[in-house]
């Protein structure tokens, strides 16, 4: 296993690297080299003006219980009642008469068969 050569230096080339091919100086092509890198420059570290939130607001609340007794008399009347229903029957019949008339008409005179007819029927 290959040791990492820049293991300690944060991915960084060490200091004797930088004497090989120049500081900062690209390593010639087909060398087979790692690619060489400048040291980060570390700047002072930059402040903004501090910002200040609204203030947070919390409600305490006391809790004070009191009782107060309330007196409301109540009065109850039983009423009897006697409901009396009264019942009306009407019985009724009926019955069915069939009538029946009867007409005789007379339609022409009765041939007397004791006298002869005319010989025409007239």
């Amino acid at each position: 296993m290959k040791r990492n050569e820049f293991a300690g230096y944060g991915g960084y080339p060490t200091p004797m690297m930088h004497g090989q091919f120049g500081y900062g100086a690209p390593a010639p092509q087909g060398c087979g080299c790692p690619p060489q890198y400048c040291p980060p420059t570390v700047f002072p570290t930059q402040y903004d003006p501090g910002t200040v939130d609204p203030a947070q607001q919390y409600v305490k609340t006391n809790l004070f219980n009191k009782v107060v007794s309330h007196v409301h008399p109540s009065h109850t009347t039983t009423v009897n009642k006697l409901h009396v229903n009264h019942q009306h029957f009407f019985p009724h019949t009926e019955s069915c008469v069939n009538e029946c008339c009867e007409t005789h008409t007379m339609c022409g005179c009765p041939v007397n068969p004791c006298c002869p007819t005319m010989p025409y029927g007239f």
